[in-house]
């Protein structure tokens, strides 16, 4: 009997830890790319847009959004951390979307777009909530590497370069947001990269995301 009661505490114990384990690693930083190819993405009206290049995602030509589609959380985040390196070309226009979804052309309708841009004649600028809590003042330059952290918890969003921190928003219990873009709030969703017009160059590598708890 000591014997049997022995063995299932073990089970138990060996139960416990491995959904610890498991519990633990959903919550660890996980790729989304995986530096050669577009699996677990896919691109929307014009697909052109997108190519990798030396271990990053080139973005390149018409309007277009690389929706993230892979097996990571099933792709639909709600409480989140998500890092890119990003380097723009002069004059480039692009964005991260986050809380967003799958749709076959145009601007995307739901969730929202953290910008990258650091010299484009649009004035909003890196790391930005665009059109929600703007940032004027271009973090980097461009033709260098820098790393664009997005953390949302609860109503809370903040953005990082270089761990700078940049945007710090909390959205109110009912945001006011234009017809037009009244998608633009917290819910969750997937992650899009933006190819905003054929004359921005964009490349983002070192893609990864943590579920928060």
């Amino acid at each position: 009997m000591t014997i049997r009661l022995l063995g299932a505490c073990l089970l138990a114990l060996a139960s416990c830890m491995s959904a610890h384990a498991a519990e633990q690693s959903h919550h660890d930083w996980q790729p989304l790319f995986d530096g050669k190819t577009l699996d677990g993405w896919r691109a929307s009206e014009a697909p052109g847009s997108f190519s990798v290049r030396d271990g990053a995602i080139v973005v390149r030509g018409p309007r277009s959004h690389l929706f993230y589609v892979g097996p990571v959380a099933d792709h639909d985040f709600r409480d989140f951390e998500l890092q890119l390196d990003v380097m723009t070309r002069p004059g480039a226009n692009s964005g991260v979307y986050f809380h967003t979804a799958w749709q076959d052309e145009g601007w995307p309708a739901k969730g929202y777009e953290v910008q990258v841009n650091n010299s484009q004649s649009d004035t909003k600028r890196t790391a930005g909530l665009y059109a929600v809590e703007d940032n004027y003042q271009a973090p980097v330059g461009d033709d260098v590497w820098f790393t664009l952290r997005i953390r949302v918890e609860g109503n809370r969003i903040r953005t990082f370069v270089d761990d700078k921190p940049i945007i710090d928003y909390t959205q109110p219990a009912q945001p006011e947001r234009p017809a037009d873009m009244s998608g633009r709030v917290l819910s969750s969703g997937t992650f899009a990269l933006q190819a905003h017009d054929p004359d921005s160059e964009v490349h983002y590598r070192n893609i990864k995301v943590r579920v928060l708890p």
